[in-house]
């Protein structure tokens, strides 16, 4: 980056939001990092005495956000960069998996990266300046069997953040989503949370996914210190996007879906017309 900022980044024990931290550290800039523990606070902090500063907070505590983020810009300083990182994914075909487990989904995915966005906001809107980067996932774009919610979750959060772009671009503050293809985290692996199988009829469809998923846990194409880099860079943009993939797979995966998205309007077209007038 041309100059040192301050970045607040949800979620930093570990995955983008750990790799994103310490990209950002050795480039000389401050991270406030959240975290869920003592332990992981002392973690984070021992990262660089005088760049570092953890909080501890969990994202679906809303109440508590506003007065976290207060403090930090009264004790730290200014925020120009917020990080929605916080998350995790749901894996369970939708009739197996209870309501409460999309409640409990949206609930971090998407209420709480809106509630630190709208906690945020006003600090970035009176300086007339400030960047959101919200992490979303190319499963906000296509979708596949077994993660109906976290797809759900991912694909709100992408609408919102196109919305909330345009509404305070006369501020000066730029709002990207981030979505990632298939990367070395703990996503697929202790991070990601299973419904228990229950319907036999799913079986041939869903099984060999949820099989091939955990086999490549930890062996993906994704290097998650060059998705730092790359978020670090147009962080640094004079015209960040609103949206970017990260990793090839994304980046076919999504052109694959446009294009059949649109050979799909083109055969429908006379029916949709037909409602008009």
């Amino acid at each position: 980056m041309s100059s040192s900022k301050t970045l607040l980044i949800t979620g930093v024990s570990s995955g983008f939001g750990r790799a994103l931290a310490q990209e950002a550290l050795a480039c000389g800039h401050r991270v406030v990092g959240t975290v869920r523990s003592a332990e992981a606070r002392q973690s984070f902090e021992a990262l660089g005495a005088t760049h570092a500063f953890a909080r501890i907070l969990d994202v679906t505590d809303f109440e508590a956000i506003d007065g976290v983020v207060a403090e930090i810009e009264a004790d730290i300083g200014a925020v120009d960069v917020l990080v929605n990182n916080a998350g995790y994914g749901h894996e369970g075909v939708m009739e197996e998996s209870p309501l409460e487990d999309m409640r409990r989904q949206f609930d971090v995915n998407v209420f709480g990266a809106v509630a630190m966005m709208k906690a945020m906001l006003p600090y970035m809107r009176r300086r007339r300046r400030g960047h959101i980067l919200n992490i979303t996932s190319m499963g906000g774009f296509i979708t596949m069997p077994g993660i109906a919610y976290y797809c759900g979750s991912k694909f709100a959060l992408e609408g919102i953040s196109e919305v909330l772009g345009k509404e305070v671009r006369p501020f000066g503050i730029a709002v990207t989503a981030v979505a990632p293809g298939s990367f070395r985290t703990d996503w697929a692996g202790r991070s990601m949370v299973r419904t228990p199988r229950s319907i036999a009829d799913y079986d041939a469809l869903f099984d060999p996914i949820r099989e091939a998923r955990e086999k490549k846990s930890g062996r993906q194409l994704g290097d998650p210190l060059k998705a730092a880099r790359a978020m670090l860079a147009i962080i640094d943009s004079d015209s960040p996007p609103s949206h970017l993939l990260l990793g090839s797979d994304a980046l076919g995966l999504v052109r694959e879906k446009l294009t059949a998205a649109a050979a799909e309007i083109d055969t429908w077209e006379t029916v949709t017309r037909s409602t008009d007038g």
